[in-house]
């Protein structure tokens, strides 16, 4: 500040603007790339950056140099901001995070898997009646199930889908009690995350149907010769007792928290000993 300065409340005193500075970075930047171009680049930004660098010393040796800046009255300044008068309710420390992934709980999946059993047992008895009372055999839709993984049977005409198969017997078991147990894996998981008072029509019945479609519409491409065997009211009859069965045994069950909230130590399982214990 220079010592014939005086300030005043009607005036303040600030640095004086200059422009050496942006003209030394200039320099410097000419200066560099000229040593991917062209000497002569370089050259020009050495003497730019020189003569910033001088004016720039100058700006503030001996004295800074300052300038005298009005200041405006109280009156024509800036409104003062009115803060509300509410009171911002903050999230307590729980052991839940604040930015927890939903859902928080979720059905064990044991109870998915008790579910998947459950519904496999109900599909099957009403797909074993409905050969026995269309075909007089319960082996016809044990057979066409199989019909997908053994070849022999996709192409066997309706009579001998009528007979016992050991190969079809096996190939239906496994396949059915696999996608049952799958799919009930899938509701242990995915009920939580619908509304509690509808999970009942989700599961039971609008599930169901939609994967029913899905299999509707790709098996003319998996095989033609299989979807004209198929009695596709029968089948999504089937589907949506499967899913009202397993959806009733999940959505039953006790639901469990997910590790999300879980320390690390517990995630690990990691067991320490208590400060009590450390004493003795």
């Amino acid at each position: 500040m220079n010592k014939d300065s005086e300030e005043t409340p009607e005036t303040i005193e600030l640095p004086e603007p200059t422009a050496w500075p942006i003209m030394t970075a200039f320099g410097l930047l000419l200066l560099f790339a000229g040593l991917v171009t062209n000497l002569g680049v370089s050259l020009v930004g050495f003497l730019v950056s020189l003569a910033g660098a001088i004016g720039w010393c100058l700006d503030v040796f001996p004295h800074p140099r300052h300038e005298r800046v009005s200041v405006l009255p109280a009156a024509d300044g800036p409104s003062p901001i009115q803060t509300a008068s509410h009171v911002v309710q903050h999230l307590g420390g729980g052991k839940i995070p604040n930015r927890a992934r939903i859902p928080i709980e979720v059905h064990p999946y044991v109870a998915g898997i008790f579910g998947g059993l459950a519904g496999a047992v109900v599909m099957a008895v009403l797909a074993c009646a409905y050969g026995a009372w269309k075909y007089d055999s319960i082996w016809y839709p044990i057979n066409l199930l199989a019909a997908a993984g053994v070849p022999s049977l996709a192409t066997a005409s309706s009579a001998e889908l009528l007979k016992y198969n050991m190969s079809g017997l096996l190939v239906g078991s496994i396949a059915h009690l696999s996608l049952s147990v799958t799919v009930g894996l899938l509701y242990s998981a995915l009920l939580p995350m619908l509304p509690r008072k509808l999970e009942w029509l989700w599961g039971g019945i609008v599930v169901p149907l939609m994967w029913s479609g899905l299999i509707f519409a790709s098996m003319r491409y998996i095989n033609p010769a299989l979807q004209a065997a198929v009695d596709w009211p029968w089948f999504i009859a089937c589907q949506v007792a499967f899913g009202a069965v397993c959806g009733f045994v999940v959505f039953k069950s006790e639901k469990v928290e997910t590790m999300q909230n879980w320390s690390l130590a517990e995630k690990l399982g990691v067991e320490a000993q208590h400060e009590t214990e450390d004493k003795k």
